[in-house]
C-alpha cells in the first residue's frame, strides 16, 4: 500500500530518524514570524475544500513556512489521502498528539487497521499520551477490521491508563464489541462496569448487538430499563427495538404487549420513554392483528414523539400489513401535508405495497417523482428494496413498461428484484418474455430460488405455457436443489387444470406429500369448471369445502357449475344447505382512483357520499345503451 521499496514502518521510523535532513529540505523558504498568517491558514483548511484549492493552501503553507505549525498539519492530514497525509506527518518534526491523531483517523478510515496501530505504538514510544480521540480512531479501526486480537490489546491499553471512566471511550469499545465483533459478553462486561450510564448510544449499541445476534428478548429488557432511567431512545435504539419485536413469535408478541402497556399505565406520559414505548406497542399490536388497537396507541404519542418517523411506519405499516391499504394512505396524506413530518424510503415501502393493493397508479407514480426529487440522488437505482417496491407497485397496476424501466435501471440486481420482475410479467399475461428473465439469472451470478420458481410457474399458468411449466417444476429440485412447497405445487396444479388436464392436477393432488388447502382445491375446481367436467367439480367441491368450510368461495363455484348444467334443483339444494351452514357470500368491492381521491366501493352498501350522483349516472347510461341497442 505504501510503495514498492519501502514499507510504512520504514517510512515512519526514517521520519524520525532523519529529522535533521527533512528541517534542511522543508525551510528552503524563510519563516514569516506573523502569527496571524498561520492563523488565517489553519482557519482557511476548515471544512470542505476542493482539490485545487486544497493544492493552493499547501503551497502558501510551504511559501510562509509554516509546515511545522501542529494544527496545520493536522487539518492538511484530514484532507488527504493515507499515502500524501503520511508525507505531511513525515515534515513534522515535533508532533503533538493532534496529527498523531489525525493521521492515526485516516489511517483507520481507509480501513489500514494494521498501519494505523502501528502509528499507535510509535505514539507511546514518544513522550506523548494518547488521548480518547485516539482511541476513538483506533476502535473505529477495528469495528471495521473485526479482529478481536487487537480489540483487546486496545481494551488492555485503556485500562492501563484510566480511560475506563471515560464515557467517550466507553462508547467505542462497547460498539467495537457489540456491533463489530459480536462479542456480547464483553460488551455487557463493558456495559456494567460503566459509571456512567446516561450516555444513549452505549445503550444503543448494546440494544443494537442484541438484536442483531437475534436475542430479542434482551433486546426489550435492555429497552425497558432505559425507559426505566428516563432516558430518551434514539431513533437509532428504536429500529433495533422494533427488528427484535419483528422476531417475537404470537406468544411472545402477546407476552410483551401486556408488559409494555403496564409499562404506560404505570409512567408518567412526560416521561422521555413513553412514546418509545407506544411506537413499539403500534408495532406489536400490528403484527398481532389488532389494527384498532395499533391506532389508539398512534393516538396516544405525542406530538413531539411523532417528529420521528418511526411511528408513522409502524403505523402504516400495520394497515398495510393486515389489508387495510385505504386507511394507510389516508394516514400517510396526513404525513406529508404536514411540512414537520418527512416519510423515509421504508414509508414509502408501506405506501407502494397500499397502491399495488388497490390499483392507485396515479398515488404510486407521485412516489416515484417525490423520491426523484426529493429523495438521494440515485436512491432508487441503488436501493434495492426500493426498486422492488416500485416493480412490484407498477407490475400490479398493469404499467408493465414503467415496471421494466425501474428493473433494468437499477444498479445491483438480487434475486428478489428478479423474482418481482418475473412475478410482474406472470400478471400481465408475459409468459414468454418472464421464462427469458429466468433463463438470465445466473448470467448475474444468482441462483433463483423458491420465490423465482413460482413467478415462473405463474408466468406458464397466465400464459397457457403447460409444457414449458411441466418442465420448469421438475427442473426446480433436479437441478437447482430447490425442493417444491405448497404454494408451487397449487400453481402447477393451476397450470394443468387451466390447461385442461384435469386428471392430471388430481393425481398430482393425491400424490403430493403436503395436505391439500383450499388454495390447491379452488385452483382444480376452477380446472373442472372451465372445461365443464361437472361432474368432478362436485367431488373437488366437497373437498373444498370440507377445507375451508367457511368460504363462501367453493359452494358459489360449484353452484354456478349447476346452472350451467341446468341443474336448478342442485342449486336450490345448494343455496339451502349454505343457508344452514350460515355460509354467507362475500361481497365484492373495488376501488377506483379520481383526481388522486381513491374511493371504496362496497356491494350493496350505499355509504359513498355521491352514491345518488352514481345511481343517476348509471341510470342514464343504461338508457343511451338500450337506445343504440335498437
Amino acid at each position: 500500500m505504501l510503495g514498492k521499496q519501502f514499507s510504512f514502518r520504514q517510512k515512519l521510523q526514517s521520519c524520525f530518524c532523519c529529522s535533521s535532513q527533512s528541517a534542511l529540505h522543508l525551510h528552503t523558504l524563510p519563516a514569516n514570524p506573523k502569527l496571524n498568517i498561520s492563523t488565517d491558514l489553519a482557519a482557511s483548511l476548515q471544512g470542505r475544500i476542493s482539490y485545487p484549492r486544497l493544492l493552493q493552501i499547501h503551497g502558501q503553507v510551504f511559501q510562509v513556512g509554516a509546515q511545522q505549525d501542529n494544527l496545520i498539519a493536522t487539518r492538511l492530514i484530514g484532507h488527504y489521502p493515507s499515502h500524501l497525509a503520511l508525507r505531511v506527518f513525515h515534515q513534522l518534526q515535533k508532533p503533538n498528539i493532534f496529527p498523531f491523531n489525525a493521521i492515526i483517523r485516516v489511517f483507520a478510515e481507509e480501513g489500514f487497521f494494521s498501519d494505523a496501530f502501528f502509528l499507535f505504538k510509535s505514539l507511546k514510544q514518544t513522550s506523548l499520551s494518547p488521548n480518547d480521540f485516539t482511541f476513538s480512531f483506533l476502535l473505529k479501526a477495528c469495528f471495521r477490521s473485526e479482529n478481536s486480537r487487537y480489540v483487546k490489546q486496545i481494551h488492555t491499553h485503556v485500562t492501563k491508563m484510566g480511560f475506563l471512566c471515560n464515557s467517550f471511550v466507553c462508547a467505542s469499545l462497547l460498539a467495537v464489541y457489540a456491533k463489530g465483533l459480536k462479542d456480547l459478553g464483553s460488551a455487557r462486561l463493558v456495559f456494567d462496569e460503566m459509571p456512567e450510564k446516561s450516555i444513549v448510544c452505549c445503550w444503543t449499541s448494546l440494544i443494537a448487538g442484541y438484536a442483531l445476534s437475534g436475542q430479542s428478548e434482551q433486546v426489550l429488557r435492555l429497552f425497558l430499563m432505559m425507559v426505566d432511567e428516563n432516558l430518551r431512545p434514539e431513533d437509532d435504539t428504536m429500529v433495533s427495538v422494533l427488528s427484535a419485536c419483528s422476531n417475537l413469535d404470537i406468544v411472545d408478541v402477546e407476552k410483551w404487549v401486556t408488559i409494555l402497556s403496564a409499562v404506560v399505565s404505570n409512567v408518567d406520559a412526560k416521561k422521555f420513554g413513553c412514546d418509545s414505548v407506544n411506537t413499539a406497542l403500534v408495532y406489536l399490536y400490528g403484527k398481532w392483528g389488532k389494527v384498532e388497537k395499533s391506532r389508539d396507541r398512534f393516538d396516544q404519542i405525542s406530538d413531539n414523539g411523532k417528529q420521528s418517523v418511526l411511528p408513522w411506519n409502524a403505523m402504516i405499516g400495520a394497515f398495510v400489513q393486515n389489508g387495510f391499504p385505504m386507511e394507510s394512505l389516508s394516514l400517510f396524506r396526513v404525513m406529508v401535508e404536514d411540512p414537520k413530518y418527512r416519510p423515509n424510503h421504508v414509508t414509502m415501502v408501506s405506501v407502494l405495497s397500499a397502491c399495488a393493493q388497490i390499483g392507485d397508479l396515479d398515488l404510486g407514480r407521485w412516489v416515484h417523482e417525490y423520491l426523484k426529487s426529493k429523495g438521494s440522488k440515485g436512491v432508487i437505482g441503488s436501493n434495492r428494496i426500493l426498486a422492488t417496491a416500485l416493480i412490484d407497485m407498477y407490475s400490479k397496476c398493469g404499467s408493465l413498461e414503467r415496471a421494466k424501466e425501474v428493473f433494468d435501471q437499477m444498479v445491483s440486481k438480487d434475486i428478489v428484484s428478479f423474482n418481482a420482475m418475473i412475478m410482474g410479467l406472470a400478471v400481465n399475461s408475459e409468459g414468454e418474455e418472464a421464462l427469458r428473465l429466468l433463463s438470465r439469472i445466473q448470467e448475474f451470478g444468482l441462483q433463483p430460488n423458491a420465490g423465482t420458481f413460482l413467478g415462473a410457474l405463474c408466468a406458464c399458468s397466465h400464459s397457457g405455457l403447460s409444457e414449458e411449466g411441466r418442465q420448469i417444476f421438475n427442473d426446480m429440485a433436479s437441478s437447482f436443489s430447490v425442493s417444491p412447497k405448497l404454494e408451487h405445487y397449487a400453481c402447477y396444479i393451476d397450470l394443468l387444470a387451466r390447461g385442461g388436464l384435469v386428471e392430471e392436477a388430481l393425481e398430482v393432488v393425491t400424490s403430493m406429500p403436503f395436505e391439500p388447502n383450499s388454495f390447491v382445491w379452488g385452483a382444480l375446481l376452477g380446472g373442472c369448471l372451465l372445461h365443464s367436467r361437472v361432474d368432478l367439480a362436485q367431488y373437488v367441491s366437497n373437498k373444498l369445502v370440507r377445507s375451508d368450510p367457511d368460504n363462501s368461495g367453493g359452494y358459489i363455484m360449484l353452484a354456478n357449475a349447476f346452472a350451467s348444467d341446468l341443474r336448478w334443483g342442485d342449486v336450490s339444494a345448494l343455496r339451502w344447505f349454505m343457508r344452514e351452514k350460515g355460509v354467507t357470500k362475500q361481497p365484492g368491492f373495488s376501488w377506483i382512483s379520481v383526481d388522486g381521491v381513491v374511493h371504496e366501493f362496497l356491494v350493496g352498501c350505499p355509504s359513498h357520499p355521491q352514491i345518488e350522483s352514481i345511481y343517476n349516472t348509471l341510470v342514464g347510461l343504461v338508457k343511451e345503451m338500450k337506445i343504440a341497442s335498437v
